[in-house]
């Protein structure tokens, strides 16, 4: 039996899921050519709910998880309640999802080794999935992407040298055939912003885990946010918690990566608005983020997966120093040579918003986000000491991109173009 725990949200108790793996699924090997069709073929897996035993594959992949049993440390409790996150369900995929026997690839043996440079990628469009596909790429890794299928394909991928595979965390029986032949999985997924949070972040994370566990994958990588055991109150933080639970208790080998913040995100939120004399949004709270250069987590990932040290371990990535809104502004202010428009927003105002949006259930998902931008906004520092984790990957700090350096660079060779081209134009995706 293996056990899972799931964090109720309020009481900050643990749900206590046992997991009967079905007979046929094989331990972690060097091969999963032959788990795509274990996993179609095996008995389901089952969830024990309250001593009732219920068939795990469903047709929408998912189980809603009803009166199971609380255990909250140092106290002796017994009772049933509906495992949920702060205004949502939540589900946990019980079994794992079928592969289609049409889409079982055909050319590779029962058998077959998996070469260890062999990853797939899981969010390679977005900020760091591609800076991760990339690093991968140019240091000899053979990659695969998992994609959506989508009317403006990811050829770009393509064109650097990955491979593109369509798939969708939402839809988990899209998964399976995907994974064949491949070693290690680094997860930078998460929701678009029109999806509700649960379906991508949880759903489809528990359903990928799952799958991964059933075909032997030999390594996952999952990046998450820091301090998201600290914020239960926010569902983006508190699923990624929970991903980290149910990760850790699944018994596959991994490595957890907690981020502070993306250098490249500030582009869009400050550099470009201050270069088109356009507000620049703020906040009046003392907030500090440790930006880091996506390129720079790329890069220390690749050392992690590597290192047989940090296997089972939880890392958190932050930049050389942590930075107020304000600083940010000001920074770019002095490179782009220009005042910034700024328009402060209240954090009193975000909280009332939230509260305001929870009224409705149309705008749960809104105050999810509002409630995750609160945390933003609050007097936090988003920042660790990384002495040590430069010590255990061997990384000089030396070799680390700062901010300023960062943005130095940004200013430079806009203003330049700017300059070279006598351009007047206007529009965003000039300046990006």
């Amino acid at each position: 039996m293996k056990d899972v725990w799931v964090r109720e949200d309020k009481e900050r108790t643990w749900k206590h899921l046992s997991l009967s793996p079905a007979s046929s699924l094989h331990n972690a090997t060097d091969t999963n050519t032959d788990m795509a069709a274990a996993a179609a073929s095996s008995s389901p897996t089952k969830i024990r709910l309250s001593h009732t035993q219920y068939p795990g594959v469903l047709t929408s992949s998912s189980l809603l998880l009803r009166q199971i049993t609380t255990f909250a440390p140092h106290r002796s409790t017994s009772h049933s309640k509906t495992l949920s996150l702060p205004g949502s369900v939540i589900r946990c995929t019980a079994g794992t999802p079928p592969v289609p026997t049409a889409t079982t690839p055909a050319n590779l043996a029962p058998g077959t080794p998996v070469r260890p440079t062999s990853i797939m990628v899981i969010g390679a469009t977005g900020t760091l999935g591609r800076q991760v596909v990339r690093r991968a790429l140019d240091e000899g890794y053979d990659v695969r992407c998992l994609v959506r299928p989508r009317p403006a394909p990811a050829d770009f991928l393509r064109d650097w040298g990955a491979t593109v595979v369509n798939g969708d965390l939402s839809k988990p029986e899209t998964i399976p055939a995907t994974l064949v032949g491949v070693h290690t999985i680094i997860d930078c997924a998460t929701g678009r912003p029109e999806e509700p949070i649960k379906t991508v972040d949880w759903e489809g994370k528990v359903a990928l885990i799952q799958c991964a566990k059933a075909m032997g994958i030999q390594k996952y990588v999952f990046f998450s946010i820091h301090n998201c055991d600290k914020h239960p109150e926010v569902p983006l933080m508190e699923i990624k918690y929970c991903t980290e639970k149910f990760l850790q208790e699944s018994g596959i080998n991994h490595v957890v990566i907690r981020l502070c913040g993306f250098m490249q995100g500030l582009i869009g939120q400050y550099a470009v608005p201050i270069l088109e004399e356009k507000s620049v949004w703020g906040t009046d709270a003392p907030t500090r983020i440790a930006y880091m250069d996506t390129q720079d987590i790329a890069r220390l990932t690749f050392i992690a997966i590597r290192s047989d040290k940090v296997n089972g371990k939880l890392l958190t990535f932050a930049g050389p120093r942590a930075w107020t809104t304000q600083e940010v502004i000001t920074l770019c202010e002095r490179l782009a040579g220009q005042d910034a428009n700024v328009t402060t927003v209240p954090v009193s105002v975000l909280k009332f918003t939230r509260q305001l949006t929870r009224c409705f259930e149309w705008t749960n998902d809104v105050a999810d986000r509002l409630a995750f931008s609160e945390i933003l906004t609050s007097d936090t520092v988003f920042s660790v000491p990384m002495n040590e984790t430069y010590q255990l990957l061997g990384v000089d700090q030396k070799d680390m991109l700062t901010l300023e350096k960062y943005l130095q660079d940004y200013f430079t060779n806009i203003l330049k173009k700017l300059k070279d081209l006598k351009a007047q134009s206007k529009q965003s995706d000039f300046y990006i």
